[in-house]
């Protein structure tokens, strides 16, 4: 079996009160190392995500915002700013601390997307803060035989050994992560090494593996070895997800994710006492 389980994502409130369904960090799937969480945000009403993600601090750990439809402006305490749309995504590597907040730019529409949280080996969770910002554009697209395979971070490789990369590699857990579309029943493989975690998350249509059906906002772990999922009559569209294991212990604290408790408490100490990083320039 290469499909562990299937569980649907969790309706959750995060922010300042922005609906979110949670695929990753629920009491289903606490964590998948070294994956810490996964949200899918989906709202068409505007009453759902226009509160937003005001300023709050990060230590231990890496951000990685993907939009599929609407406007995100990032505000953080190295000081970039800038504004995500359709397509685009950006890469936070939180590290020793930073302060940040994420706040929609429409007042109406769709706003949809995913976060996702990628764990730092202990030897990086206090190392320098980095930011990447990436239009659309400048993600490569491999078309093969009814799929479409937008690769966003780190490699992949076709069936004839082609390779694709990214212009996001991650050196610390080797993390790939695709936004694939198949066409009405086309399929692909997917193939995970005995020192990876990994995951589908299908976030429009149908899927489905030889054991499971992956109905939409499902989260499939995958297992040791190579699967085949298969879009339904309507298609399907999901994210994967692959990275090396850490192994190393977890203890997380809303938005502090360290080793120990006694470095949970010095990152509470260190925010308190303005020492994380700085605060988000207005």
């Amino acid at each position: 079996m290469t499909i562990q389980k299937v569980f649907p994502a969790v309706t959750a409130t995060e922010g300042a009160g922005v609906r979110i369904f949670r695929a990753i960090g629920n009491q289903y799937i606490r964590h998948l190392d070294p994956f810490l969480l996964l949200d899918h945000f989906d709202n068409a009403n505007a009453q759902d995500y226009l509160a937003g993600f005001p300023s709050h601090p990060h230590r231990g750990f890496i951000t990685f915002t993907y939009m599929l439809d609407g406007l995100m402006e990032h505000q953080d305490s190295m000081g970039h700013r800038g504004v995500i749309g359709p397509g685009d995504a950006q890469w936070m590597k939180a590290a020793h601390g930073v302060i940040h907040s994420e706040m929609p730019q429409q007042i109406d529409g769709r706003m949809r997307g995913f976060q996702l949280w990628i764990n730092l080996p202990a030897s990086e969770k206090l190392s320098t803060p980095e930011y990447q910002e990436l239009q659309a554009a400048e993600f490569p697209v491999v078309e093969h035989i009814g799929a479409s395979i937008k690769v966003l971070v780190g490699r992949y490789t076709d069936a004839d050994g082609q390779t694709t990369t990214g212009p996001i590699m991650d050196s610390h857990n080797s993390v790939a992560y695709l936004d694939i579309r198949l066409q009405p029943s086309a399929s692909f493989k997917l193939k995970l090494n005995e020192a990876q975690a990994g995951f589908v998350f299908n976030y429009a249509g149908h899927l489905r593996s030889s054991e499971h059906a992956i109905p939409a906002r499902n989260i499939a772990l995958l297992d040791t070895g190579e699967t085949t999922v298969q879009a339904g009559p309507e298609g399907a569209n999901f994210i994967v997800a692959t990275g090396t294991r850490i192994g190393e212990p977890i203890v997380q604290h809303g938005p502090f994710v360290m080793n120990t408790r006694e470095e949970i408490m010095q990152a509470m100490q260190d925010y308190r006492d303005g020492n994380l990083t700085g605060t988000v320039s207005a």
